[in-house]
């Protein structure tokens, strides 16, 4: 879901004839997932049709329904709310929302958090494969990893397409904006200095020099805001302080009644 309507809405916000092909690819894919969630949730029907209740029922009638659930291997809301079809909750019940989804406005920050969701979805579904020795499903999920091989390959293209055009720091065009003494530098906040000897002399690959810093020293300081109105802020000390004791005298009074 959250690739589906991520791929899905960048593609809708996608403007300009020069990403046509990028837009494209975004609808190609989206669209793909759809099939995607459907394939899941076939599995996820055949897999429970005929499931055993009379497991998690024994379980229940002589202890209570969160042990049955766990040692059933079922998410009770696939037998209560779904009548033992799938939903769009993950695994402890928490459902899906939209607010997973990405969809940035700039195509190359897209193409790699592209890359990196079908990287890190890919993994899982290799987990997937290693824990069931059932044909079928490991037939479909051989098949998933084949599409998350795609994906991340096109992405990846896509990105480095994008990064001919446009540089590879995103947003392009606002270098001038930033603090040039530091926008090569790697800091060191820790206590060791590894990331120093990686990085220093290296070239970044927008070709500027990498620089360590080894002993990073306070940049800006606390500033001089303007204090808000009193009535706001209510911290004079002396009012403060008689407040607080009638505050304090009235609520005796009324535990004393």
């Amino acid at each position: 879901m959250t690739g589906m309507t991520s791929y899905l809405f960048q593609a809708w916000n996608t403007v300009g004839k020069e990403n046509d092909k990028f837009k494209d690819l975004l609808l190609d894919t989206g669209t793909e997932e759809i099939g995607h969630i459907e394939m899941l949730a076939n599995m996820i029907n055949l897999l429970l049709k005929d499931s055993p209740l009379n497991v998690q029922e024994s379980i229940y009638n002589n202890n209570d329904a969160k042990i049955a659930s766990v040692l059933s291997g079922m998410d009770p809301n696939h037998g209560i709310l779904n009548g033992l079809g799938a939903n769009l909750n993950n695994p402890n019940g928490t459902p899906w929302t939209a607010a997973y989804m990405s969809a940035s406005g700039n195509m190359l920050a897209d193409m790699r958090f592209n890359v990196t969701r079908e990287s890190m979805g890919r993994p899982q579904v290799t987990r997937l494969y290693h824990m069931t020795e059932d044909e079928g499903i490991r037939d479909m999920l051989a098949f998933l990893m084949a599409r998350e091989t795609q994906h991340q390959l096109q992405f990846i293209e896509a990105a480095e397409e994008l990064e001919k055009q446009y540089g590879v720091v995103v947003p392009y065009g606002t270098k001038d904006l930033e603090h040039s003494k530091f926008n090569h530098t790697v800091m060191n906040f820790s206590e060791g200095e590894a990331s120093g000897e990686f990085y220093e002399g290296r070239t970044a690959k927008d070709g500027e020099k990498f620089k360590y810093e080894k002993d990073p020293s306070p940049h800006g300081g606390m500033g001089n805001p303007a204090p808000s109105p009193e009535d706001i802020r209510n911290t004079q000390g002396e009012i403060t302080i008689e407040q607080g004791k009638k505050l304090i005298e009235d609520l005796s009074h009324h535990v004393d009644r």
